[in-house]
């Protein structure tokens, strides 16, 4: 009996001392904070309950009501909205930015190209420029609609400038005959064959249209880069994506440790499953990122449209001098073609051109060529850009990471032994698994189906590879806008617009004129303005039409 007494007598200590560990804390702490939050303190508890009614939190003692558990999760799944918003951020004013940066600059360059040489054409050649300025207001209209998205077949655009050109020239060199609409049509046919401008069209042209389509491409991947990244820190954001959230953010607070922050291997598995879908985003990101890259590179280089239009303005003088070198052979080399147009019924008196210019063509110095003051250089966006786009590859996979090692959200490395591991506090064991969907299959943290992809990340995705595949083909100098483009007969867009009716090779045997065309003064006033043709007036006029187009690429 003495040692049974003794026996009751220890386990009735016992018993005393485990009522005591037992016994329920405060929830001072845990009020205070969810008051912090904006919360109302109705029915938080002032010390800890029974918690059979939670439903992701741990049961057992606890300072959370069912109301107040709801409320955490609604609190969880806008701070890991927040999380992903903020850390992304600076992605998204990067490309906003650059975007912005480069359309402006590349628009402005346009622009002030267009006005400068219309200031210093109408000061210095006057009526006989203002007469013939459409021809130059028409290119600029189609480049700049083509650099803005229109359906614009650049290499088209640039041939019809030169077929246009080729026509008013041709006009001047043979002012003493009549030429119908249909004449000058034929004559426009056989701009390729006849070369009249030597093989300076060609060059630029090649030129040009890459330096252009890759400026096009790049703003447009830009823009693409930008709306993805807008589109993708828009989260969708699970059920069970919200239990875990809850679970790794406030479930110490239902614990009476509102002050423990979680672990970084725990916060790392519940980020990598509620964002498994935005990591299969990033190998074709990274793809993406590449092709700007290298586009990028060719605009620093061969593509950059200010180096290449550096020298335009001595391409286009040994185009003047090829044309009116061979002004004779062409002329003759034509009304073979054409025909023998039928001359004008009266001599005119007016004042030749070449009494308004000078009889050789006579480059610009480089003081007096006009300057375009867009306040930057192509260069230095390039580069520029170029060092946010490194920064921002591997982006997707990364973060989780990003967000998990931020201090108010997890406890930090120094602290993996005082750190909330979903359950209490301590260490958190289990490893943290890969990037993407496929590897959540046996996640510890978040139920993820992974035999359902987000249909909205694969579309982003695919978008990825639409403009990835443009970047390709531009980095190559091709535009696959044309590429498989039938409408018009424009094929690849680098044709003349000659139809199957126009002989391949230049080989007239017509001797007689098949049109007699009609006296059109009034439709092309410079004919109306060459009163007689002379080496002196071509050169003449070839200067106005040729330093255009050295403003317009610059």
């Amino acid at each position: 009996m003495r040692g049974s007494g003794a026996l009751l007598c220890a386990l009735s200590a016992l018993c005393v001392s485990v009522g005591a560990e037992l016994k329920a804390r405060s929830c001072g702490e845990v009020r205070q904070a969810y008051t912090s939050k904006g919360f109302s303190l109705a029915n938080v508890p002032h010390q800890e309950i029974s918690g059979e009614h939670l439903r992701v939190c741990p049961q057992g003692y606890t300072c959370c009501t069912s109301e107040m558990e709801e409320m955490l999760s609604q609190q969880s799944k806008l701070e890991f909205e927040n999380l992903v918003d903020e850390t992304s951020h600076s992605l998204r004013t990067t490309f906003v930015s650059r975007h912005k940066n480069f359309d402006e600059f590349f628009l402005e360059l346009l622009d002030n190209t267009e006005r400068s040489l219309n200031e210093m054409f109408v000061r210095t050649y006057g009526k006989l420029y203002m007469q013939n300025a459409e021809v130059f207001q028409d290119l600029f209209s189609e480049l700049k609609r083509y650099y803005t998205g229109g359906n614009v077949n650049l290499e088209e655009t640039l041939n019809d400038f030169w077929a246009r050109l080729l026509e008013r020239m041709f006009q001047l060199l043979n002012s003493q005959y009549h030429f119908s609409d249909d004449y000058l049509e034929c004559v426009s046919k056989y701009t390729d064959q006849l070369k009249p401008f030597g093989d300076v069209p060609r060059k630029l042209k090649a030129q040009v249209t890459r330096a252009f389509i890759a400026a096009r491409t790049f703003v447009q991947g830009l823009m693409v880069g930008r709306e993805v990244a807008n589109r993708v820190s828009k989260v969708s954001v699970t059920p069970a994506c919200v239990r875990a959230l809850t679970k790794l953010l406030y479930c110490p607070y239902c614990r009476a440790l509102p002050a423990l922050k979680p672990c970084g291997n725990y916060c790392l598995n519940v980020m990598k499953g509620c964002l498994a879908n935005q990591a299969d985003l990033d190998p074709e990101w990274n793809l993406f990122i590449d092709a700007m890259l290298q586009v990028a590179e060719k605009l620093e280089g061969p593509f950059n449209i200010e180096s290449v239009m550096e020298p335009i303005d001595v391409k286009i003088s040994e185009a003047i001098m090829n044309m009116q070198d061979n002004s004779i052979q062409v002329s003759s080399k034509v009304f073979q073609g054409c025909g023998q147009p039928k001359p004008l019924g009266m001599v005119r008196s007016a004042r030749g051109i070449s009494d308004v210019f000078n009889a050789r063509f006579r480059p610009y110095s480089p003081e007096e060529r006009p300057t375009a003051a867009v306040g930057t250089s192509l260069d230095r966006l390039v580069v520029d850009i170029k060092e946010k786009l490194k920064q921002s590859k591997k982006f997707w996979s990364t973060l989780p990471d990003s967000i998990c090692i931020q201090d108010k959200v997890t406890a930090g490395e120094a602290y993996e032994e005082q750190c909330w591991n979903g359950h209490s506090q301590g260490r958190y064991f289990p490893e943290v698994l890969k990037d993407g969907l496929t590897n959540q299959l046996n996640n510890p943290e978040v139920e993820v189906d992974i035999t359902r992809p987000d249909t909205f990340i694969r579309q982003q995705i695919m978008t990825l590879r639409v403009m990835t595949n443009k970047l390709k083909n531009a980095y190559n100098g091709n535009d696959i806008f044309f590429q498989d483009s039938s409408d018009e007969g424009s094929g690849s867009g680098s044709g003349s617009g000659c139809t199957e009716a126009c002989v391949t090779e230049f080989d007239f045997v017509s001797t007689e004129a098949p049109v007699a065309g009609a006296d059109r003064s009034d439709e092309r006033p410079l004919a109306a303005h060459a009163g007689h043709s002379s080496p002196s007036a071509l050169a003449a006029v070839f200067v106005l039409l040729a330093l255009a187009l050295q403003r317009q690429w610059r």
